[in-house]
């Protein structure tokens, strides 16, 4: 069993600048480099032959590449299920139309519809609960504006999961169309 998802890599300069932010949340499990993107949709467990007939979906998806910013923090709480802080997105159009082609090529795949909004972050930290200091986190970081960056492709990614925690890897990069 494969545990997918599809997911943009922000350029090394914006996830410099993420890794930068990190610190001052007592309790929190920081994610390193490797672990930063911005998820698309989690396909979750499939066998062998539903990644290849994801992969094979998404190869033919085409889009051009657009510009992307990271603005503001914020946090999930689950309860009873742990909490998030991320850097949120700038309302993106584009990156709402990719998302949706996205969607449409995992349900052709054979993937059930995704029941979640699509909610664009990425993940800076984990942590159990949501204490003053994650809180003062997220204010300190409220006016956060990152340059934007092209988002010249996505990926298929696999998730494999150890004690010390998820790692990541690119299983097939799918680019932007070059213009004529």
């Amino acid at each position: 069993m494969h545990r997918l998802f599809v997911a943009i890599r922000p350029p090394g300069s914006v996830r410099e600048a993420l890794l930068g932010l990190m610190e001052g949340v007592h309790g929190a499990r920081w994610q390193d480099d490797e672990q930063l993107h911005l998820t698309l949709r989690f396909a979750g467990e499939v066998d062998r032959h539903g990644a290849e007939a994801l992969a094979a979906a998404l190869d033919g998806l085409s889009f051009a590449s657009f510009p992307l910013r990271l603005a503001s923090a914020g946090c999930f709480d689950r309860r009873g299920g742990g909490a998030a802080l991320w850097a949120g997105v700038e309302r993106s159009e584009a990156l709402l139309h990719l998302q949706r082609k996205v969607e449409r090529a995992c349900v052709a795949s054979g993937l059930p519809p995704e029941r979640r909004a699509f909610h664009p972050h990425v993940t800076l930290a984990r942590l159990r609960t949501l204490g003053e200091d994650a809180r003062g986190f997220v204010a300190r970081r409220a006016g956060l504006a990152l340059p934007p960056f092209a988002v010249d492709a996505f990926g298929l990614f696999e998730s494999r999961l150890g004690s010390g925690g998820a790692s990541y890897s690119m299983a097939v990069r799918y680019p932007a169309e070059v213009p004529a």
